[in-house]
């Protein structure tokens, strides 16, 4: 039978449930949300951001200072400004400080907005992670895989509701972008 000249010539694949939302990555510090997130963007074609840097940039100040100086409150304030103009943006992969998906309104926003993926990690990997750094405000204490884990146990409830988990382990950063990309396509919007 031939072709009807007014039909297309070719059926195309659906865009993905995702195409027109942002990717967040939640989880604990030491995660991997900003190494992993960059290769995901850059992996799927989309701008990058880093809350943390944001937040930086928008304070002129680190995090650590804004900590010291306004206190954790203020901080979590000017987060969830910075991630509701974020989230106002197109669609682009997202990594959110390790509290901010603790906010009942920031969760909220993330789950219009945003396809929510929780970076899981045991507390080892966590605390190997975070030892390369010396930046992180919560861990500056003398018994600070003592405070790493009562937050992994603390937050893991909140992090659960995440749209997906994904496995965070250590390895070729590439194996978290794939298992991302992979649990994406699964992905189907509620």
């Amino acid at each position: 039978m031939p072709a009807d000249s007014d039909s297309p010539a070719q059926i195309t694949d659906p865009a993905p449930a995702f195409a027109s939302r942002t990717i967040a990555l939640v989880g604990l510090m030491g995660a991997g949300k900003s190494t992993v997130g960059r290769r995901l963007a850059e992996k799927l074609g989309r701008k990058f951001y880093d809350s943390d840097h944001e937040i930086e940039k928008a304070a002129g100040l680190s995090v650590a200072d804004i900590f010291t100086m306004h206190g954790e409150a203020d901080f979590r304030r000017g987060e969830q400004k910075v991630l509701e103009r974020l989230l106002s943006e197109e669609p682009h992969v997202l990594a959110t400080g390790g509290g901010a998906y603790l906010n009942e309104e920031t969760r909220a926003l993330l789950r219009e907005k945003a396809v929510t993926i929780w970076l899981s990690a045991d507390l080892e990997t966590l605390w190997r992670r975070v030892q390369k750094k010396n930046t992180r405000p919560l861990l500056k204490r003398a018994d600070a895989k003592q405070v790493l884990r009562d937050l992994l146990l603390e937050r893991e409830p909140v992090y659960s509701q995440a749209d997906l988990i994904v496995q965070s382990k250590d390895g070729p950063h590439g194996t978290a972008v794939n298992a991302i990309i992979k649990a994406l396509k699964t992905w189907e919007p509620v």
